[in-house]
């Protein structure tokens, strides 16, 4: 067929990188929530791309890791939870989307909790460190303030 091609090549993940890929998203979560900033940088590339939308886009891992940093530096405990995490391989890519309930307190005002849910779609490359997010775009699904 002349002109046509494969709109989707899917392999199959394996049980092992599947494991490792939903290890790396939980790294992701928990570096942030124990202001662990070697354990988060650990879960980039060096040249990765991260789209947070109205939060922010970051080219490198420099970038991303002193962004997160900084504005966790003002807030008291956060709570990130992953959930719902699918991989697949798709045209020699490796995809990851995953949903985020992410509570953030505000230390000032007790009692003061910002609530942001959405999802990350996350592009991974294996490298010899083990499984990294190159490119992450972050959709927001609602925000939300109590208090």
């Amino acid at each position: 067929m002349h002109g046509h091609r494969s709109l989707s090549r899917r392999q199959p993940i394996s049980a092992e990188d599947e494991r490792e890929i939903n290890n790396l998203l939980f790294r992701y979560a928990t570096g942030i929530d124990n202001r662990d900033w070697p354990l988060f940088r650990s879960c980039f590339s060096v040249d990765c791309e991260a789209d947070y939308g109205s939060f922010g886009t970051w080219r490198g891992l420099r970038e991303i890791a002193e962004y997160m940093e900084a504005t966790h530096r003002r807030l008291g405990p956060t709570l990130f939870r992953i959930t719902n995490i699918t991989v697949e391989n798709r045209n020699d890519e490796v995809l990851a989307r995953s949903y985020v309930d992410a509570i953030l307190t505000d230390p000032v005002r007790e009692g003061m909790v910002h609530r942001t849910e959405g999802y990350y779609d996350d592009t991974l490359v294996r490298t010899s460190s083990g499984w990294k997010i190159a490119r992450r775009r972050f959709t927001l699904v609602k925000a939300s303030l109590d208090g």
